[in-house]
């Protein structure tokens, strides 16, 4: 008797603990539930960074107060993702005129800098690295675009916790310490890299304390003297004396005349839902042709991590992809037929050219005859939603790292074309093509969901499927991030490469044996990998509850957190 009541005991425990670890609500992949909160919401790629934002919401902030001190935090924390010596893109939904506005902060090319130079040089393309490849950083500019908008409280408040951290230290996370280890050695050759990046020369470990006196008096002086500080200051003298000596092209004149744009965001209607992104000269109406072509397909029924869904979704987006390497560009520049590309009738004609069986290894001439980065989302107790991304461009960027400033300059010139003719060719102070977009959603004129995706060519093909996974799948905001993805590369590029051989699909795990010997029985080069599918933050506002969800997905290490 005494033998079975403790066989009962070890079985009931065995089940108890099973269960224990199970989720009990919510899909197998979700790693977490969704926060829940009601005056305010900040989501982003560093814990810290996502408190540092919260505490100004708490102090009175606006989201873009809020979204601002997050992604100066960001800067320090996360450099090999984004910074100073990099680009912003944002869409803000402002709740008292009840509108979405854009904002595109990215620099543009040196004006003493010409396509002959890189032919005289025997280029065929742009580096990735070092003096040449360095556009003007428009990130700090954005941040005061965005105050002078829809900021109440002091810069001097919103960039102290930053100054703070960067005179005493934080400690570098996992994923992060992992990343910097990577470009370390590649970039120390670089003159001022080594001083301001490194701990007795190397990279520091996860757990390391990392200090950059540099940043914060940087940082200090913009306090101190506002964007011109930056763009016309001292600091902009010693970015432009640095590049001299680097053999670089950006001058004083080149940042003092750097400006942001406001620009109207564009959207597709995707099933009931205005999924909203902006034009070029980034590539975020590329997520909206997908789901244009996506919607002329029952892909519901199709089902999560089928094979009709990843082969229709992959043809969708060579298609798409074939379009961005043609026509997107800098609009000053180039006459890009957006309203078109991004039109219902261009998009079941695309739909219309799917093989559902087999996988195109090239795409034809498009039918139009018209010639690593960090993501963070805030919202506020008065119903203002920020969609904001900024990025340097290959993680940490060009390795250019102006003496004393404690920052990398940009690579993004390395994505101009230099193929005369092309839209996106080179031209002194023009913008390059951008990988980096913010998107948001909206139901019945009314804020729903700002998110974002980061991950260079994955972005578009990221925002589509968070689209599908909440519409079409009906998942909740975090089970739509933490889901297995798909990654299609090899498509045509707007540097000019070409698509030759249907590329790759890479595949996260849980796609089961079967799908992916259909995906080839079709002509899909599969593959399957870890990392390289982006990282995810989004806030969701519920009306008929009046509270915000948050999201951060498990493949970065980050945080949603409200109030």
């Amino acid at each position: 008797m005494k033998q079975s009541v403790f066989t009962l005991i070890l079985v009931f425990a065995f089940i108890s603990s099973f269960f224990a670890q199970d989720r009990l609500t919510g899909r197998a992949f979700a790693t977490r539930s969704e926060v829940i909160a009601q005056h305010g919401m900040v989501a982003s790629s560093q814990p810290l960074c996502t408190q540092v934002g919260l505490d100004i919401l708490k102090a009175g902030g606006t989201a873009v107060d809020a979204a601002i001190a997050t992604n100066a935090c960001l800067g320090l924390m996360e450099p090999t993702g984004n910074g100073m010596g990099g680009d912003l893109f944002a869409i803000v939904w402002d709740a008292k005129s009840g509108k979405l506005h854009g904002l595109n902060a990215s620099g543009r090319s040196p004006k003493s800098l010409s396509l002959e130079y890189f032919k005289e040089q025997g280029m065929d393309k742009i580096p990735a690295h070092g003096p040449l490849p360095v556009s003007v950083p428009g990130a700090v500019d954005g941040w005061f675009e965005l105050h002078s908008k829809f900021g109440k409280l002091g810069m001097d408040q919103i960039l102290q916790p930053t100054i703070d951290y960067a005179n005493n230290g934080f400690p570098v996370s996992e994923l992060i310490a992992y990343y910097w280890g990577r470009s370390t050695p590649f970039l120390s050759k670089y003159p001022g890299f080594k001083e301001t990046y490194t701990i007795n020369g190397k990279a520091p470990q996860k757990g390391d304390v990392f200090k950059n006196p540099y940043l914060a008096s940087t940082l200090q002086k913009i306090v101190k003297g506002g964007r011109d500080a930056f763009y016309k200051g001292d600091i902009a003298k010693t970015i432009a004396s640095y590049m001299k000596d680097q053999g670089g092209f950006i001058t004083y004149e080149d940042l003092a005349e750097h400006t942001s744009d406001w620009i109207e965001p564009v959207s597709t209607n995707y099933r009931g839902y205005d999924v909203w992104e902006l034009p070029p000269n980034g590539q975020g109406i590329a997520a909206l042709q997908i789901l244009n072509i996506m919607e002329n397909f029952d892909v519901r029924s199709m089902g999560l991590g089928s094979a009709d869904y990843i082969h229709h979704f992959t043809e969708a987006k060579k298609l798409v992809f074939e379009d961005r390497a043609k026509y997107y560009a800098d609009m000053d520049f180039a006459k890009v037929p957006v309203q078109k590309l991004i039109s219902k009738a261009y998009g079941k004609q695309h739909a219309n050219s799917i093989d559902p069986n087999r996988a195109q290894r090239r795409i034809a001439e498009p039918k139009l005859k018209d010639g690593d980065t960090i993501y963070l989302t805030v919202s506020d107790k008065d119903g203002n939603m920020v969609s904001l991304i900024q990025s340097n461009y290959r993680g940490m960027g060009s390795g250019m790292t102006p003496t004393g400033l404690g920052f990398i300059l940009q690579d993004r010139g390395e994505l101009f074309s230099l193929e005369e003719g092309h839209f996106n060719v080179f031209a002194p102070g023009k913008r390059p093509f951008h990988t980096i977009i913010p998107a948001f959603i909206t139901k019945d004129g009314k804020p729903y969901v700002s998110f974002g995706l980061m991950g260079g060519g994955m972005q578009p093909q990221g925002h589509a499927q968070i689209v599908i996974n909440l519409v079409d799948f009906d998942m909740n905001l975090q089970e739509a991030g933490d889901a297995p993805r798909m990654m299609h590369t090899g498509s045509s590029q707007p540097t000019g490469e070409q698509m030759t051989d249907g590329g790759t699909v890479y595949l996260e795990s849980g796609i089961s044996n079967e799908v992916l010997r259909n995906l080839s029985r079709r002509g899909h080069k599969i593959s399957q990998r870890v990392g390289g599918f982006g990282g995810y933050q989004a806030i969701m506002w519920d009306a008929k509850r009046k509270v915000y969800f948050g999201a951060s997905e498990s493949r970065k290490d980050g945080q949603a957190a409200g109030y």
